[in-house]
């Protein structure tokens, strides 16, 4: 079955996180729908990669950070669920800076397949190969699945990343400023991608580009100095029909 977009998929309320002293977001609440992209913009240090970690649970990897208030996927609290594995073979993560796994091109996307339990060549290869079109990169990889994927150049390693989300088969895709890495005419060959994902999955879209969001995100959150100033339809907001005077100032590139 098919969920609409009205359904919420992620539900977050109150939240706030802190680093020692440091509040790098402070009570947040909004609710991420059912098949939608998710924008999330505003400038350097307003909470936006803060938000993106605490979904994954990685303040338990990281030293100081503490997570106040209430994230839900699924109607359930993301902190209740006792199997963190679980919880993130559900959730694909991208971050700006690609990190590969010390293995071949094929491993990096095979080895969460295999983790779900996928066996047999074919399948794998099949899996390897959807996985690698979605992000773009398979034309440029494809005779060479050996290679260790720690020899592509950043750009690729960035695409390899997203390629290695993708085979988890996650219900929500994280993606926090791909496109840092990413050449602008392959950017916009994610970006296709990406809205024929959506079909398939929620996602929630970090982006130091303003005009990304309002090519792909249905709504839009905009987050400054730890607060989130408001969350509406990209359109509408895009056409200075906001809340706050300090979104369309953001957005026309006064200030950020």
């Amino acid at each position: 079955m098919v969920s609409t977009a009205s359904e919420t998929k992620l539900s977050v309320k109150d939240l706030s996180i802190r680093y020692g002293d440091h509040v790098a977001l402070e009570g947040a609440s909004f609710d991420v729908r059912e098949n939608e992209i998710f924008g999330i913009i505003g400038p350097a240090n307003s909470g936006k990669t803060s938000f993106i970690r605490a979904i994954n649970r990685m303040d338990e990897m990281t030293p100081g950070m503490k997570v106040h208030g209430s994230i839900e996927f699924n109607g359930k609290p993301v902190d209740s669920w006792r199997n963190l594995y679980a919880l993130r073979s559900r959730i694909g993560v991208v971050f700006p800076l690609p990190v590969g796994l010390p293995m071949s091109i094929y491993e990096n996307v095979a080895f969460a397949a295999k983790l779900r339990g996928v066996r047999g060549k074919g399948a794998l290869d099949e899996v390897v190969e959807r996985c690698l079109r979605r992000s773009a990169l398979w034309d440029e990889v494809k005779d060479r699945l050996d290679s260790l994927g720690s020899l592509l150049s950043g750009g690729q390693q960035q695409r390899l990343t997203i390629a290695r989300a993708l085979s988890q088969e996650p219900e929500l895709l994280l993606l926090d400023e791909f496109s840092i890495a990413v050449d602008p005419v392959t950017t916009m060959r994610i970006e296709e991608v990406l809205k024929e994902l959506k079909q398939e999955m929620t996602i929630v879209l970090v982006t130091n580009l303003t005009q990304q969001a309002q090519r792909l995100a249905d709504r839009t959150a905009f987050f400054l100095e730890g607060q989130v100033v408001e969350v509406g339809e990209t359109k509408a907001m895009f056409k200075g029909q906001t809340k706050d005077p300090r979104t369309t100032h953001y957005i026309e590139g006064r200030f950020g």
